[in-house]
């Protein structure tokens, strides 16, 4: 994998870059739809490609682990040819999940013993099985295996979960190391810096990720509910050390406003499930701002879902149609809504690196957004 830095913000930190991987491009700032189980939920991967025109997408070890499991993964070839996606992946490591299942898990110096949320049977996962998983899946860029520290956690356990996850990152880099990939192309490990809402915590995470010289760096651990200006605080501090010449990965967050000001603070790819899981509940997200389309505001407004947006169902659907459709119990609501915010998202991250290349992004951020933050 490569990463070109393009273009620097003059007025912030705001970058515009390129990652090179074996199975294409991608053009930074960028989102990253989450695909959790194979797929993006209700969006077809044709649409994913040329209406979104997502450029990569991502997939969750802990739940591809699970369902369909490991050998009809590696028989298929890898997730690529599984879901038919032939663009770039990257599959996050199953921290978040086992750190979810908080009730079903327990963590030792070897790794995690957790009890699956499907039928409840007891796995273990440790440093080095997750990177044989994450091989097994195939994705482009592979995540190392870590504890995601609740976002309210006092100080003496975010330092004991940071050691253990500095530990971990020392066992997934030997194993990534001494592994290839099985399906003929290549793969890089990122690490993750944790350390909660702790200063002294992120900068020491932050220089230790940053001293393994990886392909990328990830930041985790934000958005599991610490305030908001503590988040983007946090992602400063890191952001001061790791390095300019590798892409800064902010993992799970978040609002359309949170990703403007990620990219502000410097960092360059993206992802959350909001875009799909709040579309399928009706919330729509839009240039003008954030919809609720079960509201009976719009039972007889025929203007079109987003006159401002890329996706043909913009222009395509009207808003009445579109609540009828949510009213109704309509699955096609939810592709609509999905469709829509996906390419809302892809394209507030194209028009962000457009004005970073144009240099007046921190001018363009100013006026954009408060519109896009506000419930209409």
């Amino acid at each position: 994998m490569k990463f070109e830095l393009q273009h620097t913000d003059v007025q912030s930190n705001a970058r515009a870059g390129l990652i090179t991987t074996d199975h294409g491009q991608i053009e930074t700032p960028i989102f990253m739809p989450v695909g959790t189980q194979g797929s993006v939920k209700a969006v077809h991967m044709t649409e994913l490609e040329n209406d979104i025109q997502a450029q990569i997408i991502l997939g969750n070890t802990y739940h591809l682990y699970l369902r369909p499991g490991l050998e009809i993964l590696e028989q298929a070839g890898g997730l690529h040819k599984f879901n038919s996606w032939n663009k770039p992946i990257l599959t996050d490591s199953g921290g978040f999940q086992v750190f979810s299942l908080a009730d079903n898990r327990k963590l030792t110096e070897e790794g995690a013993i957790f009890r699956s949320h499907v039928d409840g049977s007891k796995h273990f996962f440790t440093p080095e099985s997750v990177m044989d998983i994450e091989r097994t899946i195939g994705a482009d860029i592979m995540m190392a295996f870590d504890e995601c520290t609740p976002g309210d956690a006092d100080y003496t356990y975010a330092k004991k979960s940071l050691d253990l996850t500095e530990r971990w990152l020392d066992r997934c880099i030997a194993r990534f190391n001494e592994t290839e990939c099985k399906y003929g192309y290549k793969q890089a490990l990122f690490p993750i810096v944790q350390g909660c809402v702790y200063t002294d915590l992120r900068k020491r995470a932050a220089e230790n990720v940053a001293s393994k010289e990886a392909e990328g760096n990830a930041i985790g651990g934000l958005a599991v509910g610490e305030p908001t200006e503590k988040m983007y605080e946090m992602i400063e501090v890191v952001n001061e050390i790791l390095p300019q010449d590798k892409p800064r990965y902010l993992m799970g967050v978040g609002t359309p406003a949170n990703i403007l000001e990620a990219v502000e603070r410097g960092v360059d790819m993206f992802d959350c499930i909001m875009p799909t899981r709040n579309g399928r509940n009706g919330q729509l997200f839009t240039w003008n701002g954030i919809l609720n389309m079960r509201n009976k505001k719009w039972a007889n407004d025929f203007s079109p879902i987003d006159e401002q947006g890329t996706s043909y169902v913009d222009t395509l659907y009207s808003k009445a149609y579109l609540r009828h459709l949510f009213i109704v119990n309509e699955i096609l609501a939810l592709q609509i809504a999905s469709i829509h915010n996906l390419a809302f998202y892809l394209q507030l991250v194209k028009e962000a690196r457009r004005h970073i290349i144009q240099g007046d992004f921190t001018i363009w951020k100013k006026s954009v957004i408060e519109d896009i933050s506000r419930r209409i």
